[in-house]
């Protein structure tokens, strides 16, 4: 087979470029809709009325929910490839996210069969509608979802260069949860600002509710993600070892 052609870390790249492309175009699909975690949770809405007067309830954006994942496999291949890696996989995952948008947008534009609209159709629910309202995102949530993802990944990649030159090898919770949290700040912020408050109609407070809501989700994650990364790092040390050749 072809695949067994490629070296043990040529097959790892591709793995690790699967799993990041993967979870970057699926949270950019589904970031769309808001969610409250309280309800989700079973819980009544937290209601803090902060002193600029705007309600503060824990919603957050469901592309949030696979986020993390994006950013681990980020610093795992920046430990292995370094930035150059790192900037080929967001170069060309911002070049796949923007085909999805493409291709997502035109199916909305496709008109419908007939019997799919009968079987689907109860009462005054329009599934076509339905499909167009969610699959159909603005030019607002594409800009602001491209130039977030591209700036919080190369700043991420940055401050984890930086932080790696100057601890080694050592330290690998440092340099991924570090960079992780600078970058993700400016991502967070970003995204929902561009894509809701300058091309939406959000209100400033509703920017920065959802904006901090979704930090705050990353930022537990990953320090909660920290002993996953260490196994990470231990299983691809195994994988890669010439013992295994």
């Amino acid at each position: 087979m072809i695949f067994n052609q490629f070296s043990r870390k040529q097959k790892l790249f591709i793995f690790l470029f699967g799993i990041f492309l993967t979870n970057a175009i699926i949270a950019e699909i589904i970031g769309v809709k808001i969610v409250s975690i309280e309800k989700s949770l079973g819980f009544s809405p937290l209601g803090l009325i902060t002193p600029w007067g705007e309600r503060w309830d824990f919603n957050q954006t469901a592309g949030a929910l696979n986020w993390p994942i994006v950013f681990i496999t980020s610093d795992i291949i920046n430990d292995y490839f370094g930035k150059k890696g790192v900037r080929f996989i967001s170069y060309t995952t911002a070049i796949f996210i923007a085909y999805s948008f493409l291709i997502i947008y035109l199916a909305t534009l496709l008109v419908p069969a007939d019997f799919w609209l009968q079987v689907n159709n109860t009462g005054s629910f329009d599934i076509n509608n339905a499909f167009s309202r969610i699959f159909r995102q603005g030019l607002g949530i594409i800009t602001g979802s491209l130039t977030a993802f591209l700036v919080s990944q190369m700043l991420d990649a940055m401050v984890f260069e930086k932080i790696k030159s100057r601890t080694g090898q050592k330290h690998i919770w440092l340099r991924a949860t570090g960079s992780t949290l600078i970058s993700q700040l400016i991502d967070s912020v970003l995204v929902i600002g561009i894509a809701f408050y300058f091309f939406g109609n959000w209100s400033l407070g509703q920017w920065m509710n959802v904006s901090f809501n979704n930090y705050l989700y990353k930022f537990i994650i990953a320090i909660l993600f920290t002993p996953l990364l260490y196994l990470a790092h231990y299983l691809i040390e195994l994988y890669l070892s010439p013992e295994n050749d």
